[in-house]
């Protein structure tokens, strides 16, 4: 079966009853109360037809999902199951082991940087840099930075609502109200609330849980569950820090960045482009969500990843496919000084197997600063 996955209102339920290939399937809701009840009461019949089958936000009824796997197991028929959902079936308890060998997770993402530009039926630029270090020697266009205030989530980057503030207040809400306790069982929903905010003025940084905890007034366990319902509802991704040794990443502590920048920007108050030091972390959330969106689209065994030498250098992201590295740094400018270059210069010095180190900036030409190193704008390094 196939389970299509992503943050609410990526688009989902639009993708799967609407794509030409997957409208002749026969639809469950289970936003739809009704359904749900019947799911509930008896979702052996509510299967029992056998035909390929659509069940949307079929987290909501995680009992449907031990019918779903009997049958798999009856008849082995591919594509017979499509699931969705705004939670990662894999991350909820117990439900790792029934789908185990049995799915494919496919994560919608918001709206991507290509996407909005029309420019998907070329190869991003970063798949071809990872192949070969070149840079095209025309100009591009400069980067928008009004995109990272809007962000990917469809109702908003594509202007189909006239105050996204607005909206976003109603996302929230629907957020905490329904999938927050559709994942766990909480009382207190003010303390989930606060610790959202708090993690979207920390969006782009090291993901200390101690200290998060402290400030907002939970226990260091409280958090913790609190980022394991964010995680697997896709609001926030943790990306490891690079590492000589792997199995050392897994133990060091995490950077964190929001799933959506235009989220992070409600959260967080920033309406203007220049609004510091916020506007900048949002900028590096926007470029992290374009990040993803192309490798599990082009580059699934990518990794993302982050560097930071305690008091002395960092690097925004680090990408590794296979024995290939490339270090990036984002500055919110369109010019760029040597301090810029520091820890670009540092992790090329240090990591061997360093293909390029990229300062992505918002200007408009792709400019060779030394051996491996460039100066290219984020609308060719996120085309």
């Amino acid at each position: 079966m196939v389970v299509v996955t992503g943050m609410r209102q990526t688009g989902k339920t639009t993708l799967i009853r609407n794509e030409p290939a997957l409208k002749e399937r026969r639809f469950i809701n289970l936003d739809d109360f009704a359904q749900v009840e019947a799911a509930k009461r008896d979702p052996e019949s509510l299967l029992a037809v056998n035909e390929p089958v659509t069940i949307d936000e079929v987290q909501r009824v995680p009992e449907l999902l031990l019918v779903v796997k009997r049958l798999v197991d009856e008849n082995r028929v591919p594509g017979r199951f499509l699931l969705s959902g705004s939670a990662n079936l894999s991350l909820l308890k117990g439900v790792s082991e029934s789908l185990a060998g049995r799915a494919i997770y496919l994560n919608l993402r918001p709206f991507s940087f290509r996407e909005l530009t029309g420019r998907m039926d070329d190869e991003p630029f970063l798949v071809k840099f990872l192949k070969s270090p070149r840079i095209p020697q025309q100009e591009t266009s400069p980067f928008d930075l009004e995109l990272v205030l809007r962000g990917g989530m469809p109702p908003v980057c594509l202007e189909m609502v006239s105050n996204p503030s607005i909206w976003f207040r109603g996302y929230e809400q629907t957020y905490l109200e329904r999938d927050v306790r559709d994942l766990i069982r909480i009382s207190d929903l003010t303390s989930f609330r606060r610790l959202l905010h708090l993690l979207a003025y920390r969006s782009g940084s090291i993901l200390r849980i101690s200290e998060l905890a402290r400030d907002a007034g939970l226990t260091v366990g409280t958090v913790s569950r609190y980022l394991g319902v964010l995680e697997a509802s896709f609001v926030i991704d943790r990306l490891p820090p690079y590492l000589a040794g792997k199995a050392t990443r897994l133990i060091k502590s995490p950077k964190v960045v929001l799933g959506d920048s235009g989220l992070g920007c409600f959260l967080t108050g920033v309406k203007e482009t220049h609004q510091e030091p916020f506007f900048g972390a949002m900028l590096e959330t926007y470029v992290a969500q374009n990040l993803l969106a192309i490798f599990e689209t082009h580059l699934a065994e990518a990794g993302l990843f982050f560097w930071h030498v305690q008091g002395r250098y960092e690097v925004d992201f680090v990408i590794e496919w296979g024995t290939r590295v490339v270090a990036i740094e984002v500055k919110a400018a369109s010019r760029w000084e040597a301090k810029d270059l520091r820890g670009l210069k540092a992790f090329a010095q240090r990591v061997a197997n360093c293909h390029g180190a990229i300062l992505a900036y918002t200007g408009t030409e792709a400019v060779s600063l030394g051996e491996k190193l460039w100066a290219i704008p984020l609308s060719l390094l996120l085309s």
